[in-house]
């Protein structure tokens, strides 16, 4: 299955359906221009938001938007002004709870099951139940048949691509490679209105 291919306007409304049928707010928007404006309107100006790493927000400006216009209380900003040997319990505490986490997801199924996979885990708390607000934008190529074929794409269509990224940025030797060492699936959001998901009829991230 070609994983970079954005689904017909009947299967993203379908699963936009199922997400919402499954508690999480679902929203579609044409392209990453109105995914921004629509997570900026979820989220409120001066309120407390940790931009996860995120290529997706990264391309839509809204990474800049929270951590650069001084709209927010950026935690981002916060965590690079502290010292990780002597602040660490602290910056775990700031990254796992804030008011919002934003970022995006690695597969949603038809059927309105999420996938995130991390090597460290260190956004998933804040999804999972740390933060009470979640906002995330997904591309709509991210769209799967099942939770099979999520990880399938996961593990053969955005590990080899993550690992060349990181290679990259980050200098790494041309044998790194990362590894999906937590993955995490949402079925179900039990918490009224706590995530909220913006599809985007775009490719955005992997």
């Amino acid at each position: 299955m070609a994983y970079h291919n954005i689904p017909s306007d009947d299967i993203i409304n379908q699963t936009a359906k199922a997400l919402s049928q499954n508690g999480i707010n679902a929203f579609i928007v044409d392209g990453g221009e109105q995914a921004k404006l629509k997570a900026l309107e979820l989220i409120p100006e001066g309120a407390e938001v940790m931009a996860m790493t995120s290529i997706t927000l990264e391309t839509i400006g809204l990474a800049r938007e929270i951590n650069e216009s001084g709209r927010f209380n950026s935690v981002r900003v916060k965590l690079q002004g502290m010292d990780r040997k002597s602040q660490n319990a602290e910056m775990q505490k700031l990254g796992a709870a804030p008011e919002y986490a934003t970022g995006s997801v690695h597969a949603v199924t038809q059927d309105g099951t999420i996938l995130i996979a991390s090597n460290t885990g260190s956004q998933l708390a804040a999804y999972v139940y740390g933060s009470p607000h979640v906002v995330w934008v997904v591309g709509a190529q991210k769209i799967v048949r099942d939770q099979a074929d999520g990880l399938k794409r996961i593990f053969e269509y955005i590990v080899p691509q993550e690992s060349v990224r990181a290679r990259k940025q980050y200098n790494l030797p041309d044998t790194w490679n990362t590894y999906p060492s937590k993955i995490l699936t949402v079925n179900r959001e039990v918490a009224p209105n706590r995530i909220s998901l913006i599809l985007v009829k775009e490719i955005l991230g992997f």
